[in-house]
């Protein structure tokens, strides 16, 4: 639209109006000078570019929305990172190994060799004649003797708290078991079981036998 503009003069700052005479260029220093004087703002209002500073100017995020945006953006990436990173930590290491030793994850099997590591959700296999000691992140030791499958279904540990989770299956052969800090710090957090039953912690350490013969534990 075509037209002039005219001003009224209000306290501290400057209004305008549209008039059917020909328009003078007016012009505001956007953000630039304080509220209590007039906004300068460069539009030609009869050139034929007006249309496209006007749209530009419109698309454009104050500078403050936009810090909000870019903080928000960092915040969620931080938490996904978070998460995933909690998601990924090991729930302990392969300490020693003897003759055959497998550990089956999501539907794959390897070889399980010191320096290995062990997650919530793991089964470890041992053959004949064979053994394998995991320490777990919060000092448990677990040590599995031949003919064995233990079967790790969720570990959880916080380090500074010593609170989580441990609950494993012994499905068959034998399962020696030291405590460590998470049955210290909550005993009701540590749970082992059996095919027929479900043991708490007895104790700083026990063994747990699975076998033709029945179930044990000492």
């Amino acid at each position: 639209m075509r037209g002039s503009a005219q001003s009224r003069s209000g306290p501290g700052h400057t209004l305008f109006d549209t008039a059917e005479t020909s328009p003078p260029a007016f012009h505001e220093q956007y953000f630039c000078r304080s509220f209590t004087s007039p906004l300068t703002l460069r539009v030609d209002m009869g050139e034929p570019g007006y249309p496209a500073e006007k749209q530009r100017l419109r698309n454009q995020v104050p500078p403050m929305r936009l810090q909000a945006i870019t903080y928000a953006l960092i915040l969620a990436c931080g938490c996904v990172a978070a998460a995933d990173a909690l998601a990924a930590d090991a729930a302990g290491v392969v300490k020693t190994v003897k003759g055959t030793v497998q550990v089956e994850r999501a539907g794959t099997s390897s070889g399980a060799a010191i320096g290995s590591e062990v997650y919530g959700s793991d089964r470890i296999v041992t053959g004949p004649e064979s053994s394998v000691g995991i320490t777990l992140r919060d000092d448990t030791q677990l040590s599995a003797g031949a003919n064995s499958i233990l079967e790790l279904n969720k570990f959880a540990f916080n380090t500074t708290t010593h609170d989580g989770v441990l609950d494993a299956t012994i499905k068959r052969g034998s399962l020696a078991v030291i405590s460590g800090k998470l049955a210290k710090a909550n005993p009701d957090a540590v749970r082992f079981s059996t095919p027929t039953t479900t043991l708490g912690v007895r104790g700083t350490a026990f063994i747990i036998e699975v076998g033709g013969n029945g179930e044990s534990a000492r």
